[in-house]
């Protein structure tokens, strides 16, 4: 039976979906005004992880992960580039899918665009107004009154009144309290805007995400993801939207200390920070890192692999020490899968002991630390037994998290060729000259040739009369 740990009570808790016959599950996406960072790639690829898992699970899943297509980085980048605002947004929606394809991440069942509901946000901020939780204010913005939603902080555990008295004072403000949040912006020259009750103007950023959930979904649904950043204010912000135009909060719970909570969403699910070195990633660091930077020197699912070697809610660590032993560690399940073909399997829970306890670490909130290490403990049997059955086993276990798909000498060998000047055909010709140098007992040459491929990272593997080789 799965758990998992639900954010809003702080707890894990047994996964039981409103309707077991359709999972839901909503999944803050990207703002589309820039190349994905590592970040963002932690994000796709851990509920890409939970969705796979879901599937698995026998869960009939719809999966929407939203694209935010118009706010105040995009207009700025837009204008920045001397491009209209459809350019930059189709270009980088563009290369965002193309690096979600690299990690192996497969596309969610729907992604809807915030400027396609718009008509949506307006209706549901019309609701707001109605039922005396939003104000329209004399500058023409919409603003939502924190106030009226006795509920607001509970998921970031961040009370009202701690909250206000952190906050700075503001100056002309037309807000009823500095707490409250901006619904609707009145439009500025130049910008992109749209009719509304209140004038021109165009949304806020937290109210996409609670109009294109309620069109998806209707007025409540099983799980929300996203990064730890969200939780506050984004998420606190959705909660006390979707409460607020619908009435609806039937998601009552518990938490640890007792205290009840409401939400229209069942599970609520953070993934954990990215961290560089063991510094917070920022731009002005200078340790912030694009998907492509990072693919352009290590392979897309050593990245994948150093991502689910994390538990999804711990903070991760990103270096090259630990990429490299990323790599270390696939090569060393690849190189299980080269020497031993793997016969076709398919898995249950109850297959074997290494299938049982991989879906329990599964199960027991996506636990994919100890899942991976049962793939490591199923690759030393297979390398002492040589067993093609297990060799299955470990390839359909480690399929079901989007590793190792790949022919194992493709990924070995890295593919077509390599930025280290040898392609793989000119490796295969080194390698026949040295057979011929130790077939003519010419051991230098055989060992000038073998330091010329090691000295460009290609490792040789001598076994049976027969030379393979892989990159280091």
């Amino acid at each position: 039976m799965l758990t998992v740990y639900n954010t809003l009570t702080r707890q894990k808790e047994q996964f039981k979906p409103l309707d077991p016959n359709h999972v839901r599950m909503y999944v803050c996406g990207m703002t589309v005004y820039d190349y994905c960072h590592l970040g963002h790639a932690r994000v796709m690829v851990v509920f890409d992880m939970v969705a796979r898992w879901l599937r698995e699970s026998h869960y009939p899943l719809t999966y929407v992960r939203n694209i935010t297509d118009i706010d105040d980085k995009i207009i700025a980048r837009a204008a920045q580039n001397g491009e209209t605002i459809g350019e930059l947004t189709a270009r980088f929606i563009q290369a965002m899918d193309e690096d979600a394809a690299a990690l192996g991440v497969q596309k969610p069942d729907v992604e809807p665009k915030a400027t396609e509901h718009i008509a949506q946000m307006i209706e549901m901020i019309e609701r707001l107004i109605a039922n005396g939780k939003a104000y329209p204010a004399d500058n023409g913005d919409v603003y939502y009154a924190v106030r009226e939603f006795p509920a607001y902080g509970q998921l970031s555990g961040k009370s009202l009144d701690d909250l206000r008295a952190g906050e700075r004072v503001e100056v002309d403000s037309f807000k009823r309290d500095p707490l409250d949040f901006v619904l609707w912006k009145a439009a500025k020259a130049g910008e992109p805007a749209w009719e509304s009750p209140w004038g021109n103007g165009r949304p806020g950023w937290h109210i996409e995400c609670s109009a294109m959930g309620e069109e998806m979904f209707g007025r409540v649904f099983d799980i929300h993801g996203g990064g730890a950043d969200l939780q506050f204010p984004h998420h606190e912000n959705e909660i006390a939207q979707s409460c607020g135009a619908t009435g609806v909060c039937d998601h009552s719970h518990d938490d640890l200390a007792g205290k009840h909570t409401q939400s229209h969403v069942k599970y609520w699910l953070h993934n954990g920070f990215i961290r560089v070195d063991n510094e917070k990633m920022s731009k002005s660091l200078g340790n912030f890192f694009t998907i492509r930077e990072v693919l352009q020197k290590y392979d897309a699912e050593i990245v994948r692999f150093f991502i689910l070697r994390a538990h999804y809610r711990s903070p991760l660590n990103y270096s090259d020490a630990h990429l490299d032993d990323a790599k270390g560690a696939l090569t060393r399940l690849y190189t299980t899968l080269k020497n031993t073909a793997a016969a076709d399997v398919k898995v249950n829970a109850d297959s074997n002991e290494y299938t049982q306890r991989f879906f329990a670490a599964m199960n027991d909130d996506f636990g994919t630390v100890e899942a991976m290490a049962v793939l490591f403990e199923l690759a030393a049997e297979v390398n002492k037994s040589n067993d093609a059955h297990l060799a299955g086993v470990l390839k359909a276990l480690a399929n079901i998290l989007g590793l190792l798909e790949r022919d194992p000498v493709a990924f070995l060998q890295g593919g077509a060729g390599s930025d280290d000047g040898l392609s793989n055909e000119a490796i295969d010709a080194l390698i026949a000259e040295r057979q011929a140098a130790r077939a003519a007992k010419n051991w230098a040459e055989s060992d000038r040739i073998r330091d010329e491929l090691t000295a460009a990272g290609i490792v040789l593997e001598d076994a049976a009369g027969v030379t393979t080789w892989r990159r280091q």
